[in-house]
């Protein structure tokens, strides 16, 4: 029997931590019940983090951890899926095709930033979205410390005003500063259509949030958006044109493309409706998880969102899941009632929030203290302990905050 798990993101990783403690646990033998993870490199690219300074560094390896529980890795991307011969064709590197058999197939393949067809948004706009993208965003930046400050270059504009637009935004003066030196007068600007800053964030965290970026000279600007962009500005919707060298996209998710390969059903977002369980119902042996699903986290009709939070516990469930309908014994279904928030707000702190409705339960210090943690042990993966790995998959407890 084999389980192919695709993805090495949050959720791919701890669904073949998952299902190897199921195994574990049934006294199974990896010969009995092989795992295979499939990506293009061994490691954890921590996502969460690659608004911030030298994203080369933000990367954990898994190859250790992987064999420490008996997992199979095999490096290539896949191709193509095909769920009647229940198989997959793997890219390898250097080599021809592979095609490879599966009993249950797990797609963890993530989620990617939406990019509109905007004139020469493709061209010149920048991106925390991938790591190639965080690094090409920090090499520009080091590239314009060798011209002289100018309106141009020491205006950084960041469309999108959610989550990351916001953890960019607040970040960038300081490492504007760090790069061009600490007389540099950074400008930075938020572009975001909606009427409000953080339109998800909700009406309690909202003034915190503004009060930060008037703290760090963010501005904003609101209720428009960009509808063009060259190598030395950009034209909003108003009408008005920007002087800047740096236009950084963050506006939009979709799930990665391997999901329409799946004949099942999908949302605007590309992610494929899962039971409770994280099966794609129409398709058998096929479950989902992570940005690429659409699941239900509770009774209430609340889904989870795209983040590495919700990820992670989603891959849980979905390994378990997936190894537990090959052994035999019961699945579970995935449930996530827990939902917190920590937003990153540069030298103005961060904000910490609890549930759905965004309660406020920390900010400034204590909060930056509380995002650091999770951005620098939290989120990484377990170490390459076997007993330790294995404990840490338990889909009961995973990110159970």
């Amino acid at each position: 029997m084999r389980i192919v798990i695709v993805g090495a993101g949050f959720a791919g990783m701890y669904a073949a931590l998952s299902a190897a403690r199921l195994r574990e646990i049934q006294g199974v033998t990896p010969e009995t019940l092989e795992i295979m993870l499939v990506s293009p490199e061994p490691t954890l690219v921590v996502r969460p983090r690659l608004y911030e300074a030298k994203p080369e560094t933000l990367t954990a390896p898994l190859q250790d951890v992987l064999k420490a529980i008996d997992v199979i890795y095999l490096q290539g991307s896949v191709e193509s899926v095909d769920t009647r011969s229940r198989a997959v064709k793997i890219a390898v590197a250097g080599r021809s095709s592979q095609i490879i058999a599966y009993d249950r197939l797990i797609i963890a393949t993530g989620s990617r930033l939406f990019r509109p067809d905007i004139s020469g948004l493709a061209q010149h706009g920048f991106s925390v979205d991938q790591l190639d993208d965080a690094i090409a965003l920090d090499r520009h930046l080091h590239e314009l410390a060798k011209h002289p400050p100018s309106k141009m270059r020491d205006t950084v504009l960041v469309a999108g005003g959610g989550f990351t637009g916001i953890e960019v935004a607040t970040e960038m003066p300081a490492r504007l500063r760090a790069i061009f030196g600490e007389d540099a007068k950074p400008h930075v600007i938020i572009v975001e259509r909606n009427d409000a800053i953080a339109p998800d964030m909700g009406a309690g965290p909202r003034p915190i949030i503004e009060d930060a970026l008037r703290e760090l000279g963010v501005e904003t600007r609101l209720g428009i958006g960009v509808t063009s962009l060259d190598k030395s500005g950009v034209k909003l919707s108003n009408g008005e044109r920007i002087e800047t060298a740096t236009v950084i996209w963050a506006a939009g998710m979709r799930a990665a493309p391997l999901t329409a390969q799946v004949p099942a059903e999908r949302d605007s977002s590309g992610r494929l409706v899962v039971d409770r369980e994280l099966r794609v119902p129409s398709v058998s042996g096929v479950f989902a998880t992570g940005d690429a699903a659409k699941a239900l986290c509770d009774d209430k009709g609340t889904y989870a969102l795209m983040s590495c939070q919700h990820a992670t516990r989603m891959g849980a469930f979905a390994g378990n899941n997936a190894a537990a309908e090959l052994l035999g014994v019961p699945t579970k279904p995935y449930h996530q009632e827990a939902y917190v928030t920590c937003l990153d707000l540069g030298t103005a702190g961060a904000l910490f929030t609890r549930g759905w409705e965004r309660k406020v339960e920390m900010v400034g210090d204590m909060a930056k203290k509380t995002k650091h943690e999770i951005n620098t042990v939290w989120i990484y993966p377990p170490r390459a302990n076997r007993a330790a790995a294995l404990a840490s998959a338990d889909p009961a407890k995973v990110t159970d905050l």
